[in-house]
């Protein structure tokens, strides 16, 4: 299972202080087994946090590098006699079973993602469309529409896990009523400038004008973007909550077409849009764009995707207490109609303000926890 954020400030301490608490770092990495090419390419300094974090954002772009640096950190001598390389070791186990898993399975028909417990049902659309953005470097906008409580905001879930095994990092603002450019383009710089620095101010001028255009901040963002070591997707979630007169509409268009004109030119490093909760009555975008959208519509999952989700999941993972020659199918069916069953019933009561979609996923969860213990 891959590794929280809080788990990796963990492992960037462990490197700080374990291995690069050195005067040499290019020459220490070296030599503990780092390609000379990669750590060439790292922004070492002569600060040990510096070097700490840009190695760790360097081994986070992809599963293997990420498993190379654990099993590094784990054969060094100052951390093997500390009680903290028990800590190390599980961080490397999951790793090794997280590098398994995305060498044998499709990553984007996951159905159970973060932890082992968090379901996403269905959305078979959805799936196929993220894998064509993916693949696609002419796609730089997805638009994904549905009615409320159909879970659109879920997806952002999906895009998550694909972007842990695909080295992409996805940055959400949620939108509302309330929302304005001035907001949301500094929420977008703070999640793309340097780490370890503030966001530039976006007054180049000086002039006491926070907000020069929406033009020159856009392109200052997704530039910040193109430019970051990590590869990023820009994710504005709850679109229809918008204020019609908002300033956001105007921003929303001009960041759509300013991540379409980086395209072009840094294809494999520039930034995707998704933009969740953005219908096809809403404000139309830039007709430049038009060849490299990709829509989905959510949709509410229903009694025959939760037999498929559940079906799925215990066929790939059996039932542990079966013995030995004994068919799966019977036993496995019976707990799919359990399974589906009680998701139904926990659904059909009324839970405030919680919507449908979100009900049916954490009924969801609970089944298979209970699936678990078996």
């Amino acid at each position: 299972m891959p590794l929280a954020e809080t788990e990796w400030d963990l492992v960037t301490l462990w490197v700080r202080e374990y291995l690069l608490d050195t005067t040499d770092p290019h020459g220490r990495l070296v030599a503990y087994g780092f390609p000379s090419d990669f750590v060439a390419a790292l922004r070492l300094t002569a600060v040990s946090t510096e070097n700490a974090h840009s190695l760790v954002r360097a081994s986070r772009k992809d599963i293997e590098r990420q498993l190379r640096l654990i099993d590094i950190l784990t054969s060094a001598d100052r951390l093997a006699v500390l009680p903290e390389i028990a800590k190390a070791r599980e961080f490397r186990n999951r790793l090794r079973e997280d590098s398994r898993a995305h060498a044998s399975q499709d990553t984007f028909r996951t159905c159970v993602l973060k932890n082992g417990t968090e379901v996403f049902i269905d959305r078979r659309d959805l799936r196929e469309t993220l894998r064509r953005f993916v693949d696609d470097p002419e796609k730089s906008v997805l638009l994904v529409d549905g009615d409320p409580g159909s879970g659109r905001s879920y997806t952002y879930n999906l895009i998550r896990h694909i972007g842990q095994h695909q080295g992409f990092r996805p940055a959400r603002v949620t939108l509302s009523r309330t929302s304005t450019a001035d907001r949301v383009v500094r929420r977008l710089a703070a999640f793309v400038a340097e780490p370890g620095t503030t966001a530039s101010p976006l007054d180049p001028t000086g002039l006491n004008d926070a907000l020069p255009s929406i033009e020159d901040a856009v392109h200052w963002v997704v530039g910040r973007a193109t430019a970051a070591d990590d590869r990023f997707w820009l994710v504005l979630d709850e679109c229809d909550r918008l204020d019609p007169s908002s300033d956001v509409w105007d921003f929303i268009g001009q960041l759509a077409l300013a991540v379409y004109e980086h395209t072009a030119v840094s294809a494999g490093q520039s930034p995707r849009l998704v933009l969740l909760g953005y219908g096809s009555s809403m404000r139309q975008l830039p007709y430049d764009l038009r060849g490299s959208l990709c829509r989905d519509t959510a949709r509410a999952a229903g009694p025959d995707d939760l037999r498929t989700f559940f079906d799925q999941y215990f066929h790939e993972r059996p039932p542990p207490f079966l013995d030995a020659g004994q068919q799966p199918d019977p036993v496995v069916d019976a707990l799919v109609d359990a399974a589906v069953a009680e998701v139904l019933r926990a659904t059909g009561q009324d839970s405030g303000d919680e919507g449908y979609m979100r009900r049916v996923c954490t009924a969801a969860e609970g089944a298979i926890r209970v699936y678990h213990s078996l």
